[in-house]
């Protein structure tokens, strides 16, 4: 078993190594926690590529060493000829997970990298953005070693994806899956970094790079126009905040599902989790049920905030969350409904000397996104858009300007004892129910960190590459567990022992002394840099 990873001064993880150390390459050099972020979300979306990109969206927890929190929504809204009728008059009746019209809305990390730099400068940021950019700029350049998940994923996906605009030109190099180890290069991913670094991240919105990225769009037929991207500009929020007997936990407001991932774990607490055994069926059948509940207020309420009709703090108030604790039957598994669907992201997490600390995930939705790579500019283009829908009275209804519903959800929290944590995962419905067990395990009974994030996982409903809607556990969980799980009525399907449908998990927590330990997750190709 991988070991829980220890440090004094600062510390990195990420689901790809590379992007580790290049987090850690800028603490070392006296940046910030946030500027390390920054760093590692650009050689990330280089080096992992089937998993995120520039052109995605991305949002930030950030816990200051003291204050209160703060969190950035990077979130891009739908194209304003991303109409209902638009779709209708091109003879689809659901908006395509792939192509262009896939790629509707407007990819708001970059923007979200900017909003994030400027609120570092409070905690002494202050290193340049070429220095920020330089690790990822060199891996497009002279080229990284493919993984075997993207060598994987990309053969997987082969079929929807190589008719899409630009896709086989530089997703498959020599004409075929690229194996994995093989030297990959993206120059024109490169040259587009570059850009960035000399003139600005607004330049991907505004400039002369913009005016590329957006000619880049109309040549392939995105929806998305110029007009679209000046407009945009990331936000800086108030976290969705949960007290439990442990310490105060912070996530993402709308419209990501952060609300689930707290709510998941307001409902366990007043059903009676801290009394159950750590990993027996009880524990997992009552994380299940609040999960049920807890979807229950997703798929009412999460949706772009200016069209949410409560407040979305009020969705974790005490009264709403123990109702939600009372329908829960242990004796039996509850009726399931659709998940929401698969998704491709990485989480990464940063703490540094002085205490700050920050979760952040970055996404391009299914495995490639859209699967339109853009020209000139050289980036893969999202298709989170795609959780649109064209029927106008639905909650997820596509309009103008309308920000996505989106899985993604940074945890945080600040416990009782002192202690400072930051964790998350990727995986579509996966991502609320990993953290879930992450958290409770390490916190509630004390498991070691690395030991929690290596510890067999569950997922109720889809991820990335999937399309059923049972309960799925990795088969290293006992047989015996298992038969108690099915006894209740859950629809059991078994995964591999180590399988990446449970999504890339890691975790770094900082104690009251300053000590640091952090875990990556072996079902990734991540690493814990630390110093």
């Amino acid at each position: 078993m991988l070991q829980t990873t220890l440090g004094t001064r600062g510390m990195v993880t990420a689901p790809h190594a590379l992007a580790a150390q290049a987090g850690l390459d800028i603490l070392r050099a006296g940046g910030n926690a946030i500027e390390a972020m920054v760093a590692a979300a650009a050689a990330i979306a280089v080096v992992y590529p089937h998993m995120n990109s520039i052109g995605g969206d991305g949002f930030w927890t950030i816990l200051p060493p003291a204050g209160e929190p703060v969190a950035i929504s990077a979130c891009g809204g739908a194209a304003r000829a991303a109409t209902i009728d638009a779709y209708h008059a091109a003879g689809m009746q659901a908006v395509p997970a792939r192509g262009p019209w896939a790629a509707n809305t407007v990819a708001g990390t970059v923007g979200g990298w900017q909003a994030a730099l400027d609120l570092s400068r409070h905690w002494g940021g202050r290193l340049p953005l070429e220095r920020l950019l330089s690790e990822a700029i060199r891996y497009a350049d002279e080229g990284i070693p493919v993984t075997a998940s993207q060598s994987l994923l990309t053969a997987k996906k082969l079929a929807e994806l190589q008719g899409q605009p630009g896709f086989s030109e530089t997703f498959l190099p020599r004409g075929d899956v690229p194996q994995p180890g093989q030297r990959f290069l993206q120059p024109r991913l490169a040259l587009t970094l570059r850009r960035l670094a000399s003139e600005g991240l607004d330049s991907f919105y505004r400039g002369r790079l913009a005016a590329d990225i957006a000619a880049d769009l109309r040549e392939i037929g995105s929806p998305v126009a110029a007009e679209d991207l000046e407009g945009y500009r990331a936000q800086t929020v108030t976290p969705l905040h949960l007290a439990l007997s442990c310490g105060e936990l912070f996530n993402m407001t709308l419209p990501t599902q952060g609300v689930v991932s707290l709510a998941i774990l307001g409902i366990a607490e007043r059903a009676g989790l801290a009394a159950l055994a750590p990993d027996s069926a009880d524990y997992v059948h009552l994380l299940v049920e609040s999960t049920k509940q807890a979807f229950a207020l997703r798929d009412r309420y999460v949706t772009d905030p200016g069209e949410c009709p409560v407040e979305p703090q009020g969705l974790l108030d005490e009264r709403r969350l123990g109702e939600l604790a009372a329908r829960i039957r242990m004796e039996r598994a509850a009726p399931w409904g659709a998940g929401k669907g698969p998704a491709d992201t990485v989480w990464m997490g940063a703490i540094d000397d002085r205490g700050l600390a920050v979760s952040f995930i970055q996404s391009i939705y299914h495995e490639y996104g859209s699967g339109c790579v853009l020209r000139k500019t050289g980036i893969n283009w999202q298709n989170r858009g795609a959780s649109f829908s064209l029927d106008p009275a639905a909650l997820l209804a596509l309009r103008p300007g309308k920000r996505p519903f989106h899985t993604l959800n940074p945890a945080a929290a600040r416990l009782s004892d002192g202690r400072v944590m930051v964790y998350g995962t990727m995986g579509g419905d996966g991502q609320p129910q990993t953290q879930a067990a992450v958290f409770t395990r390490h916190v509630l009974f004390g498991q070691p960190l690395q030991q929690v994030v290596t510890a067999p996982r569950w997922l109720l409903g889809r991820t990335w590459g999937q399309t059923s809607d049972t309960l799925k556990l990795e088969a290293r969980f006992p047989p015996s567990l298992v038969d108690a799980l099915r006894s209740r009525g859950h629809e059991v399907e078994l995964l591999q022992d180590f399988d990446e449908t449970v999504g890339h998990a890691g975790a770094v927590v900082r104690h009251p002394d300053g000590l640091l330990e952090g875990a990556t997750d072996p079902r990734s190709n991540g690493g814990v840099a630390s110093y």
